[in-house]
């Protein structure tokens, strides 16, 4: 799968990782939906920390399209409260 962090770049991360950065995921959409954003800073930078640790930067010559797209770290709580679904910023 390949995930972009917006403003940083791809990362492949392999199938079995996503259940990790589905349980990182799930505390960025409680912070978001609370409207905690200290949690949400902290939710964030550990979200983005994990496709970096689990994942591998993808080729940045390839022109292959992301599966997934994930806020930049600074981000605020209410840009990534748009780009949340049903189902957190990663689905599953």
């Amino acid at each position: 799968m390949i995930i972009r962090i917006l403003g940083e770049g791809q990362y492949d991360v392999s199938e079995e990782s996503m259940d990790e950065l589905n349980e990182l995921d799930a505390v960025v959409e409680s912070a978001v939906r609370a409207g905690n954003e200290p949690a949400f800073a902290d939710a964030l930078v550990e979200l983005l920390a994990g496709v970096r640790r689990l994942g591998t930067v993808h080729d940045v010559d390839s022109l292959d399209s992301s599966d997934l797209i994930l806020p930049m770290q600074d981000a605020s709580l209410a840009e990534v409260q748009e780009m949340l679904a049903d189902d957190g910023l990663i689905p599953g």
